[in-house]
């Protein structure tokens, strides 16, 4: 039997540390599969057979990380995520020390005069004060490359420690020869390469700085969902109403929510009416009515009006664990360029070290004098320029940014991978009921026979008669009513209800029939006068309500499931998005027909099974479209899972919502335009994330190398060279947290 082990893994700064993480916890005999999560420092591991946390823990500091078992009451996210971060000591002390040590030594070579006055200054800090300075950089400030560094090389996983390590201590350990053993060295190349030292490590402490504080701000959402569950609950136990932990909620408990409260758990109202704040949760903003029967979820905002609930979920399971779990799981999955980008990062370092050691033969070579100096400068300004940390973030930094944004708009993403595959679609082929309608019927139309003035009141019969009923047609006539300024109830007795076919009832000594003409004419009634009705509703796929008082026709309802509001509209930008749009349901011909009409779709397929919408997809597959399906019920699954991309409503069934890589919390077809248009934005960004990282190598190194020296006289020195790369990886962060202020569809 298989087994999970949850570690708090602390360290790791890129996507190559977290590639060397997961590689070092694949190695621990036991280890079936596992997933680590720089957003929220994390690792989850599945295991074959029992194994201790510690015996995997030990794996990953011996790959140069801290990590220890998680508990069960450690947060979710680390308490730095979501808020700007300060620097470290480490940072810290390398500023203090590499900022005058650059100024005092760079200056006084920049500006004559200073240096006329200030040049043994300059002079003392380019030698032994030079060296007093350095020293804390490289052995405290610059340590933990170091100790990643041994770790890469022993795993043979060469990665950006590596090249950090090997520039700076270049350029330190022949600046103190220098100093140590100047007679060693030509004359002319007895230079010190202080201020290059600090500088790499003290440029790379503050970009992994910056990195770290961009992904506390994409793991925002995160923590603002975990948030929204409360510490404690109201549960009635033994007839007293207790307070107790969240933990300690069970499944059955009644719980009680008073109102400004949230709901800690998910469940079903058994007392009480209120209006709940639900925009947590599905992203709309006008609060739920929520009566006797109605489902709650937890993190959602009780605004009015006590209620009583039986906890139908508890902790993980909730929707809005659920959720947690969701965003979690696609903040840890790689997406196919995620991987490309680790395979690429696991060679690159190897050939750049292969280019810095041909660089130092080169100059060695054929260089000008001083040619140790020369070629010492160009071997570590390769080394320090080439780091991959932009190319190992292009995917990552951008996937994670759009997870948290996804979440804040209502759309979550259960696989990242399927973002693209979004972003690619050109066909979406969509479920009807609770899809494109609303899910349940409704009366759309009303006609009366007989004088105006009594038709509120045959209105309000039929609602008395129906409200004995539990049929959703009957259901959806009671509604109707409801909603009229009109309104008013009636005793009805001697209630009577045929399968099929309809009801009847006494109200106030007239009997009243309500139900099908086929009904109606059992009953006595000449159906003669509905006809035309009747005859205009079928063609229009709607179902007719036809209603009888002392056995003469008096009123018809034409009910039918009706389109959402936005459904028209949203289709209308999926087509401007070049997105071909098909229905699938398993309703009648002329009722999928007329919705089809009524919103706008190009091709329409009535009388669907489960398995005839799986096959439908299959087909758009085998024709070369890139399928993605939207679907909500139990009956969708197969056809979300045959899709290239299964896009799941939120406010469906939970097989359905398994069944999804995307979700759609919001319930809305605008959430489905957003995840397109984020797909595609986020597939853009990826690829102006690739393309700068790799243009920044491509440039640099060869400048590095020192490919301009025989025409310009150009070197890029070893601290310019940090900088550099440290530019393109906060490039690529700041082109990624731009997808946070995507918005919205403005209709």
């Amino acid at each position: 039997m298989s087994e999970t082990l949850s570690l708090v893994v602390s360290g790791m700064t890129c996507a190559s540390c977290v590639g060397r993480v997961e590689r070092a916890i694949a190695k621990v005999p036991g280890v079936t599969k596992v997933a680590v999560n720089l957003a929220t420092e994390s690792a989850t591991i599945t295991t074959e057979q029992l194994l201790d946390a510690e015996t995997v823990a030990t794996a990953v500091r011996d790959a140069g990380y801290e990590a220890h078992e998680k508990k069960a009451e450690e947060p979710v996210v680390p308490d730095h995520a979501g808020v700007a971060l300060g620097f470290d000591f480490d940072t810290w002390l390398a500023l203090a020390i590499t900022t005058p040590l650059v100024v005092l030594t760079m200056l006084p070579m920049a500006v004559p005069w200073i240096h006329e006055r200030f040049g043994f200054v300059m002079h003392f800090f380019m030698g032994t004060g030079g060296l007093a300075l350095a020293l804390p950089v490289q052995l405290v400030a610059g340590r933990r490359f170091y100790v990643q560094a041994f770790a890469e090389v022993r795993h043979r996983a060469l990665g950006m420690s590596t090249l950090v390590a090997l520039g700076s201590s270049a350029a330190f350990l022949y600046s103190a020869a220098v100093i140590a053993l100047p007679s060693l060295f030509p004359e002319g190349t007895a230079h010190t390469y202080f201020e290059a030292s600090t500088s790499i490590v003290t440029l790379v402490l503050v970009g992994k700085s910056l990195e770290a504080r961009a992904r506390g701000r994409t793991a925002a959402a995160l923590t603002k969902l975990v948030a929204l569950r409360p510490k404690t609950a109201h549960v009635v136990r033994d007839g007293a109403e207790r307070d107790v932990p969240l933990a300690e909620v069970v499944v059955g408990d009644s719980v009680v929510v008073r109102p400004g409260e949230t709901l800690p758990v998910d469940g079903l109202v058994i007392g009480g009416e209120s209006l709940v704040d639900e925009s947590s949760i599905t992203g709309e903003p006008m609060p739920q009515v929520k009566r006797e029967g109605d489902k709650l979820f937890a993190g959602t905002q009780n605004s009015q009006g006590a209620l009583t609930f039986r906890a139908t979920l508890v902790g993980e399971d909730t929707t809005l664990g659920q959720v947690i779990r969701l965003v979690e799981n696609a903040q840890s999955e790689k997406s196919e360029a995620q991987v490309m980008a680790d395979r690429v990062a696991q060679i690159f370092v190897p050939i750049i070290l292969s280019v810095s050691l041909l660089t130092v033969i080169v100059w060695l070579a054929i260089g000008p004098s001083p040619t140790v100096s020369h070629a010492l400068v160009a071997g570590v300004s390769v080394l320090v320029a080439a780091c991959p940390c932009a190319m190992g973030l292009a995917t990552p930094a951008a996937l994670m940014v759009t997870t948290g944004r996804a979440a804040e708009l209502g759309v979550l993403l259960r696989k990242t991978t399927a973002l693209d595959v979004l972003a690619r679609a050109d066909v979406v082929m969509l479920d009807k009921t609770g899809t494109v309608t609303r899910g349940k019927p409704e009366v759309i139309e009303e006609q009366f026979l007989g004088e105006r003035t009594s038709w509120d009141w045959v209105r309000n019969v039929t609602a008395s008669v129906e409200a004995k009923s539990e049929h959703p047609v009957g259901r959806a006539v009671l509604a109707h009513a409801r909603a009229q300024s009109s309104y008013a109830t009636f005793e009805a007795t001697a209630f009577e209800a045929e399968l099929g076919g309809g009801v009847r009832a006494t109200v106030e000594g007239d009997v009243v029939l309500v139900g099908t003409a086929k009904y109606l004419a059992s009953q006595g009634v000449d159906t003669k006068a509905f006809e035309a009705h009747v005859g205009a509703m079928e063609h229009a796929g709607q179902t007719p309500v036809l209603v009888a008082v002392n056995g003469l026709p008096r009123a018809s309802f034409a009910v039918a499931d009706t389109p959402k509001p936005e459904a028209k509209e949203a289709l209308v930008v999926l087509h401007e998005l070049g997105i071909e749009t098909v229905m699938a349901t398993g309703d009648v011909e002329a009722s999928a027909r007329e919705i089809a009409r009524r919103v706008g779709f190009s091709r329409v397929f009535a009388a669907q099974s489960p398995a005839d919408k799986a096959a439908r997809v299959k087909e758009l597959r085998a024709s070369g479209r890139i399928v993605a399906f939207v679907g909500d019920g139990v009956n969708d699954a197969a056809a979300l899972a045959s899709a290239d991309v299964g896009v799941a409503m939120g406010t469906g069934s939970d097989i359905a919502v398994e069944a999804g890589d995307v979700v759609l919390m919001r319930g809305d077809l605008f959430a489905l335009v957003d995840a397109v248009r984020l797909a595609r934005e986020t597939r853009r960004v990826v690829k102006q994330n690739f393309f700068w990282a790799y243009a920044y190598n491509a440039a640099l190194v060869p400048l590095a190398a020192g490919a301009l020296y025989p025409w310009l006289r150009i070197m890029l020195s070893p601290m310019l060279a940090a900088t550099a790369m440290a530019a393109s990886s906060l490039f690529v962060l700041g082109n990624s947290l731009r997808l946070r202020k995507f918005a919205r569809y403005e209709r």
